[in-house]
């Protein structure tokens, strides 16, 4: 079997770990490597590949990590003496000194039973700061049938009267998607959320949570950082929230919360795929993922999540993640963001009120997988923080938790359905919108 590309300009800068000074904060163009490697390898031969490493490369020795135990490796990954083999992925996190890098590309582009390896890389949360320019317009005419002119029109009527008023009983995003009229609630569709943890004392989250687990060494997966608990109110938040507007698109979603990302918003790869492993094994339909680290313009997709997010499908789990925020419209379009421009992971960008593409928006200008496959509300998008309150956010960061709520409707609505039938599911039920499919994929996200 044909290896992957290498990343040898990676590889030529020698990543080295972070020493805490670095800008890698996720708002520059440039990546951060923490000077590990990983490493996806044959299923059937898992063995081969890692010995061959271990005797040209002399990586660190492996220990294998399966299932829902990778709830427990944050420790084991911080150790330099060892390197961790998620098996039912078949993917390894390897420790291997400065001077023996070289061997292991090499090593890694002859033996077969290694299918990819990259250096780690630091991902991030990327929630936008800069101030917004207030709305004006209120979703405009998108669709064409009675009920929506109707619906429409009660919108212009309350956009005259400003979008805040409007949204007193359900934010502005759900009504753009259609989940405040579905009959569907995701009931019993779990979908896990792959981020900076959650308040798990929140009141309007206690009830939807099903699972936690923390892949950050030494911090709970309490939210010390806002994003997280912000992505999970979107997905789940309640029908009846005690204070202010609905805001969950899938009320009766079951959560696997886990805590990826520091309080600071930084990660590394090896606990996504802890994080990954996990949530495959507790059932999850789908991982959201609002967070991702920049590339280069032309550069290619990460053969490793691209090859694992087909590994996923197959297990029954569709993988949606964050466009990024790195443009700055209408002068400059960054690329789709890393791990999201990868072919089988849904790519989201992010639409303001009236439904245009948010400024910092990443756009598919990459080829080769790099697109947007869909749009969702991801300005001033009203969910959960913690300490039990409610605030504002924007960023693909929040358009993502819309996607993956959808999701969790479609699943509840054809229980049979495969991963791949319900990714096609929500593609071909997307409203085309006028700007080109490179800012918004096939359209606006709609619920079933």
């Amino acid at each position: 079997m044909a290896n992957g590309p290498m990343d040898r300009r990676a590889f030529g800068e020698q990543p080295e770990r972070p020493n805490g000074n670095g800008n890698g904060n996720g708002s520059g163009n440039t990546a951060e490597y923490t000077g590990r490697y990983v490493v996806l390898l044959d299923p059937n031969n898992q063995e081969g590949g890692l010995n061959a490493l271990r005797s040209s490369a002399d990586i660190a020795p492996w220990e294998r990590v399966r299932g829902a135990a990778a709830a427990n490796v944050s420790e084991l990954l911080e150790r330099p003496d060892v390197s961790v083999l998620f098996e039912n992925l078949s993917v390894a996190v390897v420790e291997v000194r400065p001077e023996n890098r070289f061997a292991l590309v090499t090593t890694a582009e002859a033996e077969g039973s290694i299918l990819a390896a990259e250096p780690e890389r630091m991902v991030y949360a990327s929630p936008i700061t800069t101030p917004q320019q207030a709305p004006t317009d209120f979703f405009p005419s998108y669709r064409s049938d009675d009920d929506v002119v109707a619906h429409h029109s009660q919108a212009e009527a309350a956009a005259s009267l400003g979008p805040a008023l409007d949204e007193q009983s359900v934010t502005w995003g759900l009504q753009a998607i259609r989940a405040n009229i579905s009959g569907m609630t995701g009931r019993g569709v779990k979908v896990a959320v792959l981020d900076t943890g959650v308040d798990t004392d929140h009141p309007d989250l206690v009830g939807c949570i099903e699972e936690t687990a923390s892949f950050v060494p030494g911090q709970e997966v309490e939210d010390g950082h806002s994003h997280g608990t912000h992505c999970i109110g979107t997905v789940a938040g309640p029908r009846n929230p005690l204070q202010g507007p609905r805001y969950g698109v899938a009320c009766d979603a079951r959560i696997l919360a886990g805590k990826v990302l520091a309080n600071n918003g930084r990660g590394p790869d090896g606990g996504i795929l802890a994080g990954i492993e996990w949530a495959i094994s507790r059932g999850a339909k789908v991982i959201s993922l609002s967070l991702g680290s920049p590339v280069l313009p032309g550069e290619i997709f990460p053969q490793t999540y691209e090859l694992l997010a087909q590994r996923a499908l197959d297990m029954g789990t569709v993988i949606v993640a964050a466009a990024g925020n790195n443009s700055l419209r209408p002068g400059f379009v960054a690329p789709v963001g890393r791990p999201a421009n990868c072919p089988s992971i849904l790519a989201v960008g992010s639409l303001d009120k009236a439904l245009k593409t948010a400024f910092s928006s990443c756009g598919g200008i990459n080829g080769l997988g790099g697109e947007v496959n869909i749009a969702g509300p991801g300005v001033a998008v009203h969910s959960a923080v913690p300490g039990g309150g409610h605030a504002m956010k924007s960023g693909t960061s929040m358009a993502t938790p819309h996607v993956a709520g959808v999701l969790a409707l479609l699943a509840e609505a054809n229980p049979t359905a495969s991963a791949a039938d319900l990714k096609a599911a929500l593609l071909s039920g997307a409203f085309p919108l006028t700007q080109p499919a490179r800012d918004v994929g096939v359209g606006l996200l709609q619920a079933p």
